[in-house]
């Protein structure tokens, strides 16, 4: 029985972007007929926390998939990285005037629940413990906070693609269709 997979991308941020690599991926990956599972995109979101992570955890609700892969562009890396947790900075307590500004915040990390070097072995697919501390982060963390209260046992990972070009293009497709289908055996 093929798998539902909600797979989320960005739109661009930068106006002298023609794309975002993570959703040129996805656009790519909706052209396969090869592809044997349920997949469903949730593509452009907006290069904004909380409506972005509204969106992807409306769609959540409404397929009830059985795997989240949150997308984003990541321009200075070559290859296809997988996150493994997502971080925040939180404030202590709203009256910061008499602390050190850096007692005021604590560190919340989540962690994804997938054996990620199990999904990766053989791959050129890189392990990432930096999600980059830009709505790619934020999102990964609001997707993974919320699965985690769910009820739903629904894993997900955060995929960091490379800016796309005709040299890699069809590397970045074949690794990314692999870890789909070793994330769908899970």
């Amino acid at each position: 029985m093929p798998k539902k997979i909600l797979l989320t991308s960005f739109a661009t941020w930068l106006s002298e972007q023609k794309s975002n690599s993570s959703d040129d991926l996805l656009l790519e990956l909706g052209k396969m007929d090869c592809i044997s599972h349920d997949l469903n995109f949730l593509r452009q979101l907006p290069v904004d926390v909380e409506l972005a992570s509204s969106r992807v955890i409306a769609k959540i609700n409404e397929l009830k998939p059985d795997y989240v892969i949150c997308c984003g562009m990541a321009a200075s890396r070559q290859q296809l990285s997988i996150e493994v947790l997502a971080r925040i900075l939180s404030l202590q307590s709203t009256d910061i005037s008499s602390r050190d500004c850096a007692e005021s915040f604590w560190q919340t990390t989540l962690q994804t629940t997938v054996n990620v070097e199990q999904l990766v072995e053989g791959t050129e697919v890189e392990i990432s413990y930096d999600c980059g501390k830009f709505v790619c982060e934020s999102l990964y963390y609001s997707v993974l906070n919320y699965l985690n209260q769910s009820p739903l046992p629904i894993p997900c990972i955060f995929v960091h693609v490379p800016i796309l070009n005709q040299e890699n293009l069809h590397r970045m497709i074949a690794d990314f269709v692999l870890i789909l289908n070793r994330l769908a055996l899970i």
